[in-house]
């Protein structure tokens, strides 16, 4: 049963369209071209199946624990200012940034639960995710948390060369838990995190993340408390 759970994988709504075109196509390729790019198409549709792949994931649930917002790498950690869009000031605060390649998991999570303040998407490049600049540059939609117990907290989708797509779902004044979907970014991206002052990351570049599951830094580093999950 559980080796048929890991291959039964959900499909997040948002795939449907583009599973059903990649098979569409590979219908058509098959009848008026032959078998050889037919298969490609097979190839490809599997491939669009298996991006948009939404499985269910542990999450910590222990009020403190900020977890990663989106399964990948971390690329960078440096402190840099929030998304002027939000109006949060021109203080810098620490980013980690996550880099998604085109086989991660690319549904977003929320980090940390508590009320969306502000949310604003704004239009951009598409220049490499793996770019500084690409936070800058970048399509992208910000999000500003308030936390349940009033910290603030940022996060960030980011277009990259080969995406074209930002979906967020939250609206100002919603509430949202830990953990929580919230959105995705088609065909490879970047999600940046911004960290409260006096938070520390407890992750390094180069750690691979798991979107929802990942503890990326602790709000109450000081306190011995037993982590517990659930499952989403």
């Amino acid at each position: 049963m559980d080796t048929l759970k890991s291959v039964l994988v959900p499909i997040n709504k948002e795939g449907h369209r583009f599973i059903a075109i990649f098979a569409a196509v590979t219908f058509l390729l098959f009848v008026f071209t032959g078998s050889v790019l037919g298969w490609i198409g097979v190839g490809l549709t599997l491939w669009c199946v298996y991006f948009f792949r939404d499985p269910d994931r542990h999450v910590p649930t222990r009020e403190g624990l900020i977890v990663s917002p989106a399964d990948g790498v971390v690329q960078m950690i440096e402190r840099s200012v929030p998304p002027e869009e939000l109006g949060l000031g021109n203080d810098p605060l620490l980013r980690i940034s996550v880099f998604l390649n085109v086989f991660n998991v690319h549904v977003n999570r929320v980090p940390l639960g508590g009320t969306v303040v502000k949310q604003v998407y704004r239009p951009g490049k598409f220049l490499n995710a793996a770019l500084d600049k690409a936070s800058d540059e970048n399509e992208r939609h910000a999000v500003h948390l308030r936390t349940n117990d009033g910290k603030d907290i940022v996060f960030v989708q980011i277009a990259g060369l080969v995406a074209r797509r930002i979906v967020c779902h939250l609206t100002d004044g919603q509430e949202v838990r830990s953990g929580e979907r919230f959105g995705l970014i088609r065909f490879g991206s970047r999600t940046d995190i911004y960290l409260p002052d006096g938070v520390e990351p407890q992750v390094g570049v180069g750690q691979s993340m798991i979107g929802g599951e990942t503890v990326i830094a602790d709000m109450q580093a000081d306190n011995n408390v037993a982590i517990s999950v659930e499952v989403r």
